[in-house]
């Protein structure tokens, strides 16, 4: 199945100069949506994972069911102020701004293996933030995935030689 043809450009959003991927037509077809959640499940299989990280808002429709395929919890990444438990928080610079990440303190285990993964990856700042939060809980870093890898802003290169997967590339 051809998945590109799922993605929408959104030209000059969330402002002038930007041209965003919208995955939406992506996730309201049950077949796009189902294969590329069987993409991230090959993906994950081998990786004997303890734990998928989701990351706010669309790393969360991605992270749940693939939690669900591979038996495992999911802990989430949410913007600063939405969780209602003790947290631990990391900024960084989006390509059109700065935000605050935050987890729950207790929501990675020392030493559980984690799958990062969030919708896109651009400039890697929000997955090197979460990911600096699954370390400060003691979690090991097995790998990212993203359904979209915007290449030209070279996000890749802040993950440092991780193991990551993007299932579509611009």
């Amino acid at each position: 199945m051809d998945l590109y043809s799922f993605i929408r450009d959104v030209p000059d959003f969330p402002k002038p100069g930007i041209l965003f991927k919208d995955i939406t037509p992506l996730i309201e077809s049950g077949e796009a949506f189902r294969a590329a959640t069987n993409h991230f499940h090959e993906y994950a299989q081998g990786l004997k994972l303890d734990k998928i990280v989701a990351v706010e808002s669309r790393g969360f429709i991605f992270g749940a069911p693939l939690a669900d395929r591979l038996g495992i919890g999911i802990a989430v990444a949410r913007k600063k102020g939405k969780l209602p438990f003790k947290t631990f928080s990391s900024s960084y610079a989006l390509e059109y701004g700065t935000n605050t990440i935050e987890m729950h303190q207790d929501s990675i285990g020392s030493g559980e293996r984690v799958l990062i993964i969030d919708d896109v990856l651009a400039t890697g700042g929000t997955a090197n933030a979460t990911a600096d939060l699954v370390r400060q809980l003691g979690g090991d870093i097995v790998g990212f995935a993203f359904l979209i890898e915007l290449l030209f802003l070279h996000g890749h290169k802040q993950l440092g030689e991780k193991n990551v997967v993007s299932l579509l590339q611009y």
